[in-house]
């Protein structure tokens, strides 16, 4: 498999993480819209790091190598690439919280988490989302795929 299908594939992944984030905002389960809205934004920008033919990290939080090869990038997505580690960092924070509560205090993770706090979260997967297929969109009709 290359990295364009890899790209895609990351994407697709995102996109259906989306969607479960979605419906479970819509259900009160905001824990696990904010788990999904971080999945989402991790898949999509290991997708655009792959999408560059740069090997993602092992680690959820990718901004430090997003911020790093930004020359690689557009200039439109490198407008945007503060914000993008921004939301990548804050929502990395809330993987374990989301899915475990907080362990320390004993609060489950149905208790730590609003409306307000899910649909943030999925806001910022939804941009991210958004720049990581145009990013593809572009990449695909500068090389000639359709």
């Amino acid at each position: 498999m290359n990295n364009i299908e890899m790209a895609k594939s990351y994407l697709r992944q995102a996109e259906e993480r989306v969607k479960h984030a979605e419906e479970t905002l819509r259900t009160g389960n905001y824990a696990f819209t904010i788990r999904q809205s971080q999945e989402a934004v991790e898949l999509a920008l290991k997708g655009a790091l792959r999408l560059l033919a740069i090997e993602p990290p092992k680690w959820h939080d990718v901004s430090p190598v997003i911020k790093r090869n930004r020359h690689l990038f557009p200039q439109w997505f490198r407008e945007n690439i503060d914000e993008i580690a921004s939301i990548s960092r804050r929502l990395r924070r809330e993987r374990e919280p989301s899915m475990y509560g907080d362990e320390e205090t004993g609060t489950p993770p149905d208790q730590l988490y609003s409306l307000i706090d899910a649909e943030d979260a999925l806001k910022s997967a939804k941009k991210i989302l958004g720049m990581c297929l145009r990013l593809m969109e572009e990449y695909e009709r500068d090389r000639g795929f359709t």
